[in-house]
């Protein structure tokens, strides 16, 4: 079970002209959008990747305008566990439960979730805030991050088990998101 105290979010490559050809790309667009503001409603720390933006691109601007105050960790691995900075800043916050999103599914998400799975973290895998470019792809990947162990939610859902009771601000916060 995911409790708030415990869970990081980590966004996974939200860039470039290739998020544009996401399968499905606006609900995609819509529920990174409001995982990102559940986290901060929920006090969750976050850590924000980018592969290669002077090649690939930036993160895409309705994703990054709610990223301020944060910087992106820079890699050129597709997974995540290869670049020094986000193992510091995940050993950093303490936390062994890993709220997984972002995109390709198949490639830089699921070989996070691989090697984060392998060093002793718990992932979840938000289902409808991953993609890839084909829908076939986005499945694959997620078949095959439960195939190594890790859990599937979805946004309303993490955020409802994190939150735990139906009262408080940050539940007042939440509602207002996912409606």
């Amino acid at each position: 079970m995911l409790k708030k105290e415990d869970t990081v979010l980590v966004l996974v490559d939200i860039q470039g002209r290739l998020a544009t050809l996401m399968y499905d790309r606006d609900n995609f667009f819509d529920n990174i959008v409001k995982l990102i503001k559940g986290a901060k409603a929920l006090g969750l720390p976050l850590l924000w990747n980018e592969q290669l933006p002077d090649k690939l691109g930036e993160t895409i601007p309705q994703i990054k305008e709610n990223l301020t105050g944060l910087q992106p960790l820079i890699k050129n691995t597709f997974s995540c566990c290869g670049n020094e900075a986000f193992m510091t800043g995940l050993k950093n916050t303490g936390c062994k439960q890993v709220l997984l999103c972002g995109m390709e599914t198949h490639v830089c998400v699921y070989q996070t979730a691989r090697d984060l799975l392998d060093r002793g973290y718990e992932v979840y895998l938000v289902a409808d805030a991953v993609s890839s470019r084909t829908p076939e792809n986005r499945e694959t990947g997620i078949r095959a991050i439960m195939q190594r162990g890790g859990k599937i939610t979805s946004v309303e859902m993490a955020l409802f088990e994190m939150l735990q009771i139906a009262e408080g601000e940050a539940f007042k916060q939440c509602i207002k998101i996912v409606r």
